[in-house]
């Protein structure tokens, strides 16, 4: 009888055993799972950071892309604002040097205008004319041309005397200068004019000691009145008409 109780407590033990052996491989089970399932999701966290910081790279090397490529846009914004600034400062160099280049060979040209006249036979035909009022001081030889003028009055007349050749005119009376030809150069080489020429003198009367004339120039071509004026000196006062 006491044989078959120990026997059975044997088995009783082995079951305990067994089943407290089943119950720990199951709880190593259960922590190896909860081990893996913390793994994975340690595994997922890290993967999940890892595409969050690569996202966060990826913005930050396109904003860095964005801002170098702003920063070269404006670059060569400012470089083309530049190039045309100074481009346009260029030309208007240019274009001022021009018209001061323009304006020193007008003047030079003026100021080397120079008028030679000489006699010559009588025959070219004069259609144009142009008119002046001039008057001559009394007294003073006056040069048009190449011709000498000296007018002097003397009881209501007036002597005019021209290249050593004196005559008594009364008012309205006229005298005629002898064909000329007359030639402008300027710049010592450029010739502006090459005309022959003819002064015709009207008189009008003497006051204040100056004889005045109604002058007719007729020339051989059409010559600008500032051109005419070369063979004009100052001293006779001449107003076109």
């Amino acid at each position: 009888m006491a044989d078959l109780t120990s026997h059975d407590d044997e088995r009783a033990a082995e079951q305990a055993r067994q089943k407290g052996q089943e119950e720990e491989k199951a709880r190593q089970r259960e922590l190896e799972l909860a081990k893996e399932k913390a793994k994975k999701e340690g595994l997922d966290q890290e993967k999940a950071a890892e595409k969050a910081r690569l996202e966060q790279d990826k913005q930050k090397q396109k904003e860095i892309e964005k801002a170098k490529e702003d920063a070269r846009k404006e670059t060569l914004e400012q470089e083309r604002a530049r190039q045309k600034a100074k481009g346009g400062g260029g030309g208007l160099k240019i274009v001022l040097g021009i018209i001061l280049l323009i304006i020193i060979i007008i003047a030079a040209a003026f100021l080397t205008l120079n008028v030679t006249v000489t006699n010559v036979a009588p025959g070219i035909a004069m259609p144009f004319t142009t008119n002046y009022g001039v008057s001559f001081p009394e007294g003073q030889t006056i040069t048009i041309g190449n011709t000498h003028i000296n007018v002097l009055s003397n009881q209501g007349l007036i002597i005019t005397d021209i290249d050593g050749d004196k005559q008594n005119m009364v008012v309205g009376e006229t005298r005629v200068i002898a064909e000329r030809r007359a030639v402008i150069t300027t710049l010592g080489v450029i010739s502006l004019l090459d005309t022959h020429f003819q002064i015709d003198l009207v008189y009008k009367g003497e006051r204040d000691n100056r004889a005045y004339f109604d002058m007719a120039v007729h020339t051989s071509q059409q010559v600008p009145d500032f051109l005419l004026r070369q063979l004009l000196p100052k001293e006779i006062d001449a107003t076109p008409i």
